[in-house]
């Protein structure tokens, strides 16, 4: 009898072991992401720039994960071209930052009018790698309610359609991963659902979008005096252009009705009529004064003219400026990845 119990006892032992191996296994194979994701953390070194980067990213400890698992590297030469080289989407201008076979890289951006520009860089890629760990049926559902958002949000944001415009040309499951880090990025208010979702990896979500707004606003003051001098030039212009063609049209018939005045007088014709002689006089003079006070407005005019011309040459010059630090291509080929 207890020789039946023991081996009663061992086959539930055994049953349990068993259970206990397939509910470990089926956890395994749940969290196999994650597995993998602190397993790469935990052997990837990062430089001390990205090191210094993550510090000022306050990212969760699963946003940490995910950015370490992927490897990231920050990179001020041309083999960041190198590295990104097979990114494949409808974005104009230049790529600072790429999620390319799992991981992230970074171009270094040093300029101080630019500061946050890597920061935002870093968590708009850190939120694709986190869009590419979502399942098919996660990704799907995800694309449904940030496209559903996106169309009710640009009714009264049109920065935002502006901004996404450069993402056109992709597929509508390709715009939807850009529009899931943009959102998180560029974006202060969120509804509860999706600052729920990226709280779990951003710990201020507020800050990188403060960040965005100093770096994009040096770039839409730019753009917005630049049109503004460019529309009040080609008003100025214009009147200026108007003004010289009625001015010199006056001067021309002062100068002939002064001539007729100088002719008439010469020849006494006004010796019994003093009072018609001070009335032309008197009406030549004024016209000769208001003649001088045109000519200074559009001296004073065209001055204006040329100061915010030299001013619009300035602008273009502090645009291509930036435009040239954030183009990898120009940067020196010589140094290596951090």
């Amino acid at each position: 009898m207890a020789r039946s119990a023991r081996k009663t006892v061992a086959r539930v032992a055994w049953a349990c072991v068993a259970i206990l191996v397939i509910v470990v296994g089926a956890l395994a194979i749940a969290n196999q992401q994650l597995i993998s994701d602190e397993i790469e953390a935990r052997n990837f070194t990062p430089s001390e720039q990205v090191s210094s980067l993550i510090g000022r990213l306050d990212l969760t400890p699963a946003g940490e994960r995910v950015f370490l698992a992927s490897k990231p590297t920050l990179d001020a030469s041309q083999h960041f071209s190198t590295q990104c080289s097979d990114v494949s989407h409808g974005e104009q201008g230049h790529v600072l930052g790429c999620y390319s076979k799992g991981t992230i890289h970074l171009f270094g951006v040093t300029d101080k009018r630019l500061d946050g520009i890597v920061e935002v860089t870093a968590a708009h890629e850190l939120l694709h790698a986190v869009y590419a760990r979502m399942s098919g049926d996660e990704q799907a559902q995800m694309s449904k309610k940030l496209r559903a958002f996106y169309d009710e949000r640009i009714k009264t944001d049109p920065g935002l359609k502006e901004r996404m415009s450069v993402y056109d040309a992709l597929s509508p499951s390709a715009f939807a991963n850009e529009l899931h880090s943009v959102l998180g990025t560029e974006v202060h208010t969120l509804p509860k659902w999706l600052e729920e979702h990226y709280a779990k990896w951003l710990g201020k979500r507020s800050a990188i979008v403060d960040d965005f707004d100093r770096y994009h606003g040096v770039f839409t003051q730019l753009q917005d005096r630049a049109k503004t001098l460019e529309k009040q030039m080609t008003t100025l212009r214009t009147s200026v252009e108007q003004r010289r063609e009625a001015y010199n049209a006056a001067v021309a018939q002062f100068n002939t009705d002064a001539q007729s005045f100088t002719k008439r007088n010469n020849a006494y014709e006004f010796a019994d009529d003093p009072d018609e002689f001070n009335r032309i006089r008197d009406g030549l003079t004024a016209r000769q004064q208001q003649l001088t006070k045109d000519r200074e407005q559009l001296e004073s005019d065209i001055a204006s003219y040329e100061t915010m011309r030299t001013e619009l040459q300035q602008l273009t010059k502090t645009s291509d400026e930036l435009d040239q630090k954030l183009n990898s291509d120009l940067a020196p080929p010589a140094t290596r990845p951090n």
